[in-house]
Parts: C-alpha cells; sequence; structure tokens
C-alpha cells in the first residue's frame, strides 16, 4: 500500500456493548460529526475487573450504557488516550461513580507556546480540568485482573496523546493518532506535525496485530497503514512546497488549491494541518519566514 487506503465500512451500534478483541468490547457514543465519523469508541477492557480506555464526551447516554455494559464488574482503571472533549471529561463521572483510578499521560498542554495575538482554534474542544490520579509514563504499565496495558506515547495529535498497549493480545489503542476512517489532525498550537510523524515512525517499529482506534472500525493490517499514513503526509508536504513556490502567502489559498476534492465543512481542519506541516518545514530549514507562520496569513522572506 503506497498510501493510506482509508475503510469508512463501521456499524457503530450506539449503546451496545460489541466485542471486537479477546477481552474487549467497545461502546459508541452517538456523537457523530465529520470530526468524529460516527462516534467516539470507549473500549472496556478484562472480564470481572476491568478497565475502560476513553470514556467519552459528558453524554448521559453513554454514561447510562457504559454502567450497563459495567454492571456486576470492578472497574479499577480508567484510561484516557487524550485531553479533547470527545475522550476524556466523562471520566470524572465514571470514577465517581466506581473509584476507579484516571490513568493519562498528563493534563491538556499545547505542543508549544502561543505566538503573540494567536488563539488556540480548539480550546474550546480542550479538557483543561482533566487532571489524572496517575501520569503514566512511556513503556510504564497498568495491571488489572487478567490483563496489562503499556502506555505507548504517541504524541502528534496533542502533545499529551498516548495509546495503550494490550500486548498479551496485540491489541493497541490508538485514540486519534491512527484511525481505518480518515487522517488524524494535527492542528497547532495542541499538537505538531514533527511528533505526530516521529510517532508514526514508532508505531512501524512495533509488531502490534490490531488497532483500535477513537472513531471507526479497527485497523487490521497496522504497518501497511501506517507506511501509507506517512506517505499520505509526505505527500501533502510537497504539495504544500509547491504552492508556496507558486506563490501562495495565505493558508486558505493552499486550502482551496491542495483540497479540492474535501468537505468544505473540513476546511477548517485543513488549514490547520497546512500550518502544521509549514511549521514543521520551517523547523527543518525547507522554508524560511519573516515572522511565525499564522491562519490568517504568512509572509514569506521571499514575498518580494
Amino acid at each position: 500500500m503506497d498510501t493510506a487506503e482509508f475503510d469508512r465500512a463501521f456499524e457503530p451500534r450506539h449503546g451496545e456493548a460489541v466485542a471486537v478483541a479477546p477481552g474487549v468490547e467497545r461502546v459508541t457514543v452517538n456523537n457523530p460529526s465529520p470530526f468524529t465519523f460516527h462516534g467516539t469508541n470507549s473500549y472496556i477492557v478484562g472480564d470481572r475487573s476491568v478497565a475502560v480506555v476513553d470514556p467519552g464526551p459528558e453524554n448521559e447516554a453513554h454514561f447510562q450504557a457504559l454502567m450497563m455494559a459495567l454492571r456486576g464488574r470492578e472497574v479499577s482503571h480508567i484510561l484516557c488516550t487524550h485531553t479533547h472533549r470527545d475522550h476524556s471529561p466523562l471520566a470524572r463521572r465514571l470514577k465517581e461513580a466506581t473509584g476507579a483510578l484516571i490513568v493519562a499521560e498528563g493534563p491538556h498542554r499545547p505542543a508549544r507556546p502561543l505566538h503573540a495575538g494567536e488563539v488556540n482554534p480548539f480550546a474550546e474542544s480542550s479538557d483543561i480540568d482533566f487532571v489524572p490520579d496517575i501520569g503514566l509514563a512511556d513503556g510504564a504499565t497498568i495491571e488489572g485482573d487478567g490483563w496489562r496495558l503499556t502506555g505507548v506515547a504517541t504524541p502528534g495529535h496533542t502533545a499529551n496523546h498516548m495509546a495503550f498497549a494490550l500486548d498479551a493480545e496485540g491489541v493497541l489503542f490508538s485514540g486519534d493518532h491512527v484511525m481505518a476512517w480518515a487522517t488524524s489532525i494535527v492542528a497547532p498550537p495542541d499538537g505538531a506535525m514533527a511528533e505526530y510523524m516521529a510517532s508514526l515512525d514508532r508505531l512501524l517499529m512495533r509488531d502490534d496485530r490490531i488497532y483500535l482506534p477513537g472513531h471507526g472500525g479497527p485497523v487490521r493490517d497496522t504497518l501497511a497503514f501506517c507506511r501509507g499514513l506517512r506517505t499520505h503526509r509526505r505527500m501533502r508536504e510537497r504539495a504544500v512546497l509547491e504552492r508556496i513556490r507558486a506563490g501562495d502567502r495565505l493558508i486558505p489559498d493552499m486550502v482551496q488549491a491542495i483540497y479540492r476534492d474535501t468537505d468544505p465543512r473540513l476546511y477548517g481542519a485543513a488549514a490547520l494541518s497546512v500550518l502544521a506541516h509549514i511549521e514543521d518545514l520551517v523547523e527543518k530549514g525547507a522554508v524560511v519566514t519573516d515572522g511565525p507562520p499564522l491562519l490568517r496569513g504568512i509572509y514569506w522572506i521571499y514575498n518580494g
């Protein structure tokens, strides 16, 4: 596979607990959108004593569905891959109901400081009140009755993004880092393209059998898919460079040219992706600016 071949075939079965791997069930929130696909996936790991991965947003129906699926079982840990509001806020209520410990890489934080006058477009989407009981280091483990999860740091989509490996089953809960249905949004200052690409390279050094993502269905041919995502991102980078060489100076102009076949509702996310690529190109010395790249306009040293 030269580029990522996305699979949008997915039956969410909202509110139901669906077995998706040995010792793993999925419950999908009914919060579909252009950014969440059919909704956020929560996962229950284990049998009698379990962990919940990505409890989801504040959603009453989803909370009740989770409690129904968990009925009669102890919940020892609640793990969050990252702190966007479609993944982590329900952790607090679930902790109150079960007494479980909340586990994550850390609180929400930007990948870099904001520039003067810059506004974080993902500020309202970020769970800034989130504080884990356990800050899990890369490679550290959380164990329960018959299961063990290992933290795999995968920054890029957010600075605190962490996947969790259920090593005994070859399963990786990949959050929003790798999804079968679409590429992950990398949106500065929340995320960083250089970190995202490094995290893809890291997954290519692993031998996970299957990825269970935060949205959509599983990724089964894991290494080929990651290679395809990496190629896709490199193609986008080349497209951005071509638009700069063609004379584009504003990100919206680049988006119109590069994302001609994209749903216009996603143009804002596409603009952030272009910004992430430009920041990475500046860091690598491939592009030079006379100020920080900004969404509202970019001023190039060779502006003439």
